[in-house]
């Protein structure tokens, strides 16, 4: 496979074919995920129509008048939810040039107590429009859908490198802290950049995205270049996110991924689905058959892994959304190395 052919393609659905099927599905799963941390995703049973509920929502949901949007500005919630605007958000100290609605798992808001961890503030209620009732169905129906593909696909994963495919069960569950953004590149700034969303890893364990035909989205392959990944329709782009690096001692890779703006006056719609365990979940070592191979976690003093998942995603929440930080979480310093101190 060359550079700058397509990822590699992944059949979920050869599970239910039969032993010797889904050998062929493990052994693609495990170079994929062992060389490559991305691959395009099929035979995952998400509907056309169950797709199209969703975009027709998301579009019409970035259509609303701007005050309708700014109703729900992400700086009016201490949780991290809701929508932010073109520019506000940040990756690498640098401006992303799109918008974008951030939604998770609807629960009351956790302020954080006396002794506990600050990560608690990232549990909390979404804020939808008003305008759009409909938008609050397609998204939590999406948020339950792509919970159930990502942990059947989480279980072969693990099986295909020799690791007992329920080895995590107990940190997801009910309480697990699923994620979800529904983002718009409205085309370039208009001042030479182009950093549609900045080269970046994400925190949790697998991400799942239904991306649009504009393109746009470049993976970092082992040259040490960015590389576009060609749109193929009917499937999610998967990459593994930090906590399966953290957690496979490097085995499984995270990769660094970026998204360039598309040319002016074209837009671009993307849709991130995020599957993270429970905030408060320790990710214990995995045990599996090449353990000893494994390189060890890449080592980036910017950008520490931690195995504990709250801590990983507050890291990155206080960075990319400075607005949200300075109102609502000023005390929440960071040291040098980025680590968000652990009191309130």
């Amino acid at each position: 496979m060359t550079y700058t052919s397509q990822l590699p393609i992944v059949d979920l659905a050869a599970a239910d074919r039969g032993p010797q099927a889904r050998r062929l599905l493990h052994a693609q799963l495990h170079s994929a995920a062992h060389d490559v941390g991305f691959f395009q995703l099929v035979g995952h049973g998400v509907t056309e129509a169950e797709t199209r509920a969703l975009t027709s929502a998301m579009r019409a949901f970035f259509a609303l008048p701007e005050a309708d949007r700014l109703a729900i500005d992400n700086v009016n919630s201490p949780h991290f939810r809701g929508y932010t605007r073109v520019g506000d958000e940040h990756t690498g100290g640098a401006r992303d040039w799109r918008d974008q609605l951030d939604i998770g798992a609807e629960r009351p808001a956790h302020v954080p107590g006396p002794g506990e961890p600050p990560y608690w503030w990232l549990q909390g209620p979404n804020q939808w429009p008003a305008a759009l009732p409909e938008l609050r169905l397609a998204a939590l129906n999406w948020v339950e859908r792509l919970s159930g593909v990502a942990e059947r696909l989480l279980h072969e994963l693990l099986a295909s490198i020799g690791a007992p495919a329920d080895f995590y069960d107990d940190i997801f569950g009910a309480h697990a802290h699923p994620q979800l953004k529904l983002v718009r590149y409205p085309g370039s700034a208009g001042d030479g950049a182009d950093q549609g969303v900045g080269a970046h890893k994400d925190y949790g364990f697998l991400t799942l995205l239904l991306q649009d035909q504009v393109g746009g989205l470049q993976v970092q392959r082992e040259d040490g270049a960015f590389h576009e990944v060609p749109p193929l329709p009917g499937a999610f782009v998967v990459n593994l996110g930090e906590l399966l690096e953290v957690a496979t001692n490097g085995y499984l890779v995270a990769t660094n991924h970026r998204v360039v703006s598309p040319p002016a006056a074209t837009e671009r719609y993307s849709v991130p689905f995020f599957y993270n365990p429970r905030l408060d979940a320790h990710i214990r070592p995995l045990v599996f058959p090449y353990a000893e191979t494994a390189p060890g976690v890449t080592a980036d003093p910017a950008n520490p892994l931690f195995a504990e998942y709250g801590r990983n995603e507050l890291k990155g929440k206080l960075r990319a959304h400075p607005l949200v930080a300075a109102r609502h979480h000023a005390g929440l310093l960071l040291n040098p190395e980025g680590q968000p101190a652990m009191s309130a």
